[in-house]
Order: C-alpha cells, then sequence, then structure tokens
C-alpha cells in the first residue's frame, strides 16, 4: 500500500523523486517515461484534435500526504500556478491528524437531454410519453451491452415542460443514464439519439437537441475533513483564531457571489489539477461545479466550514464529478494512464472522491492564507521564482534573483531584469 507521507520529497533531485514513486506505488519505468516526455508523440497528437502543430508542457507535480476513506493516495496535478500543490499537501497533513478526508459519491448517473419543439398538444404529449416510459427506457436501457454487463444503463425519463420560451412552449425529456466508470458524454448522447424517432412518434413534435447535460447534479461527491485547532496554529497565530478567520472567510463567499467566484476558483485550481492529469474534461468539471453552485439562485460558495461543539474546524465540498477511468484520453494518453495507475484508485467514483478531497484541500489552503497573514506572503516566493525565469535568469540566477525580489516586496520583471544585470555586471554577493 502507498505512503503518501514522503518526509522531504520536494528537496529531491528528479531521479530520486521518480524513484521514491516507484517504491510505494507498482509503476514501472515506462510509467515513468510518461512524465519525463510528457507521454505524447506529435504522431499521438495528431490523432487526438484537429491541425496539430506540436505538443504543449505543463507541470506534474505530487500532492502528498493525502488520506482518502482510510487510503493513502499520491495524487498527481497538472498546471502551472505556483503554490497549489504545496497548499494542498500541507492541508493534506493537517487532515491526516484525524485521519484524512472521508469521501461518499453518489450513483455515476448522467443526464441526457432531448428538446422537444413544435407540439400541438403538450399535455397529450405527456401522456403518451408516460404511457410508453418503461418502453423507452427499455430501448435506451440495451443500447450499449458492454455498459450494461458492467451494471450500468438507462435509469428513468423525466419530462420537463417550459411553457415561456423565445421559441414557444417546448418539452425537455431527461434520460437518466448510468454510466459506471466511463465519463459518459458518448454513451448518453448515442442513447438520446436512437430514442429521438420513438419521442417523436409519441409526442408528434420536431426533437431538436439530444445531448448530455453537464450539469450533473445526480452524480455528486461530497469528501469533508475535520481539524483540530490545535494543528492550525502557526507563527504567532492561535489555533483558534486560524479557525475563526477560516469559517469568517467562507461567509463571506457563502453571501456575496463576488468572492464565491475567487472562492470557488481556489477549490478548482486543486480539482482541475487533477482532471487535467488523469485525461479527463476539466472544461466540463467547471461548467458542472459553477452551475451547481447556482443552483439555488445565486452564485455562492461550493464549500462549507464551522466548528463542531469540540472546537475543531469542520470542512464539506459537495460537487458534481463527471469523471472516467475508461474511455477517451484516460486511455489513450500515456501521462494519464500512468496517473490512474500512480494514485491506485479502480473505479471512476474512487477517482472522483480523491479529486474533491484535493478540492477541499486546497481551498483549505487559500482561505487560511487570506484569513492570516494574506495570500501574497506563501504566494510571491513561488512567483517570484517564475518572475525572474521569465526575466532570463539562468538556473544558478533563479533562487538569488527571486529572494531579492521577495526582500524588497516587489514581484516585477522589471525588477527582476535589474537584479540580473547587476549580478552579472557588478559580481553582487546574495
Amino acid at each position: 500500500m502507498a505512503n503518501s507521507r514522503i518526509a522531504g520529497f520536494f528537496k529531491l533531485p528528479k531521479e530520486q523523486k521518480l524513484a521514491a514513486l516507484q517504491q510505494q506505488t507498482d509503476l514501472n519505468q515506462q510509467d515513468m517515461l510518461a512524465w519525463d516526455n510528457g507521454g505524447l508523440t506529435y504522431e499521438n497528437a495528431d490523432h487526438m484534435i484537429e491541425n496539430v502543430i506540436g505538443l504543449h508542457s505543463l507541470p506534474v507535480g505530487i500532492g502528498l500526504n493525502f488520506q482518502v476513506n482510510g487510503r493513502d493516495v499520491l495524487v498527481p496535478m497538472v498546471l502551472e500556478e505556483p503554490s497549489v500543490v504545496a497548499g494542498a499537501s500541507f492541508m493534506a497533513k493537517l487532515a491526516r491528524s484525524t485521519g484524512g478526508f472521508t469521501a461518499k459519491s453518489t450513483p455515476p448517473e448522467m443526464i441526457g437531454q432531448i428538446q422537444v419543439l413544435n407540439i400541438a398538444d403538450m399535455e397529450q404529449a405527456i401522456t403518451n410519453v408516460n404511457l410508453r416510459k418503461s418502453q423507452l427506457i427499455e430501448m435506451a436501457d440495451g443500447i450499449d451491452p458492454i455498459l450494461k454487463k458492467f451494471g450500468g444503463g438507462a435509469r428513468d425519463l423525466i419530462i420537463r415542460r417550459f411553457d415561456q420560451s423565445p421559441v414557444g412552449p417546448f418539452l425537455v425529456l431527461h434520460l437518466i443514464y448510468d454510466v459506471r466508470d466511463a465519463m459518459g458524454a458518448n454513451a448518453v448522447n448515442t442513447a438520446c439519439e436512437k430514442l429521438a424517432p420513438e419521442i417523436e412518434q409519441a409526442t408528434g413534435g420536431k426533437v431538436h437537441l439530444k445531448i448530455l447535460s453537464n450539469l450533473a447534479d445526480r452524480r455528486v461527491t461530497t469528501a469533508s475533513c475535520r481539524i483540530p485547532a490545535s494543528e492550525l496554529a502557526f507563527d504567532g497565530y492561535s489555533g483558534e483564531e486560524v479557525r475563526d478567520g477560516i469559517i469568517a472567510a467562507y461567509a463571506f463567499a457563502a453571501v456575496d457571489p463576488y468572492r464565491a467566484a475567487t472562492h470557488n476558483k481556489g477549490i478548482m485550481n486543486g480539482i482541475d489539477a487533477v482532471v487535467m492529469a488523469t485525461g479527463n474534461d476539466w472544461r466540463a468539471i467547471e461548467a458542472g461545479a459553477h452551475a451547481f453552485a447556482a443552483r439555488n439562485g445565486s452564485y455562492t460558495s461550493l464549500s462549507k466550514w464551522w466548528k463542531n461543539d469540540a472546537g475543531d474546524l469542520m470542512g464539506e465540498l459537495e460537487i458534481p464529478m463527471a469523471v472516467g477511468t475508461i474511455g477517451g484520453a484516460t486511455k489513450v494518453h500515456p501521462a494519464a494512464k500512468a496517473a490512474i495507475k500512480l494514485m491506485g484508485v479502480r473505479t471512476a467514483t474512487e477517482l472522483a472522491e480523491v479529486i474533491v478531497s484535493v478540492g477541499l484541500a486546497q481551498n483549505l489552503a487559500a482561505i487560511r492564507a487570506l484569513a492570516t497573514e494574506g495570500i501574497q506572503k506563501g504566494h510571491m516566493g513561488l512567483h517570484a521564482r517564475q518572475v525572474a525565469i521569465a526575466a532570463g535568469a539562468n538556473s544558478d540566477e533563479v533562487d538569488v534573483i527571486s529572494a531579492r525580489m521577495v526582500e524588497q516586496k516587489a514581484i516585477r520583471v522589471d525588477l527582476a531584469e535589474k537584479l540580473i544585470w547587476e549580478l552579472r555586471n557588478l559580481g553582487a554577493k546574495e
């Protein structure tokens, strides 16, 4: 079993980092090569999208210290923003004292939408669909025999009526489809298309759009954690002070959509990074998350933070999580396959539960910083390194230039360029 608590991991040279991962997992040398060169050749890429001219790389970091439902998980994260991997890893370390993260999921049911226009008699159309409902579900259920073999298939057909719209009244039928370990877009879209002629016959209308919805509010994952106040104390801040600051920061996001947008962006920093690493559709996850945040009529926080009777900090994140471990890039991209293998997840549900746990950890990291020392202090050093590189610092100069910018509390390319010139021409010492 993997141990996600690897002390001093960030200090190790690349080869030792990879060796440490291999020691904790069943990854082989071929798996490791997927991260050595980005895992993708031009020929592979040319078959994935259109008009391919080359490849674009992003860093892969490892989220450490994560325990999800009692199991240690090493979490691959792909993104360009500094401090996210470190922040999530540190919060996961704090959560370990009480067993890490607990996560649960609803069944992996996706929604396929079938829009029906030009209906002469709405009441009769609804009656006809209800009379044929069992037959329609059975028809959809038999469309994907492989999915059905593994326990998936059609579950329900729900009628929604819209009497007021720019094109007049219409019906929308929601096909509820259990997609098991797939993300589900292809299976659901195929099922909707197959049902379209039958729906037209039943309603007397014209089927227009027939497509999966990315508001996957029947496929929701919830992650939670409990952190004793004593674990939150640092740098002169008491644990209770940090705890109360975190809760007040959450309260801001709960009532104000302007703050909630940035609050939720911090959550998605962690979530998107794992979704990308595993070859899943981060645009679909983003769309579903933000729609879910506004499901009650106003945009609000996706997470909740409060204290229990013992004074511990309690956190919970509930979010639609339509990810897969089969199909799409998860089986085509070598780095995505290696990421799934590294995590040791066997099902899409397990993957979703790890991803949402990372989102909760990253949310905690962001609001803890905001509620205490401010977001810039911890972020500044990592951002300074990027600015130093952008200004032309070589590998031997980056640490010196970034340290001097942090010391001057000014992280700018023009200052970095000036410091580089001084270092090279005046022989300035650190």
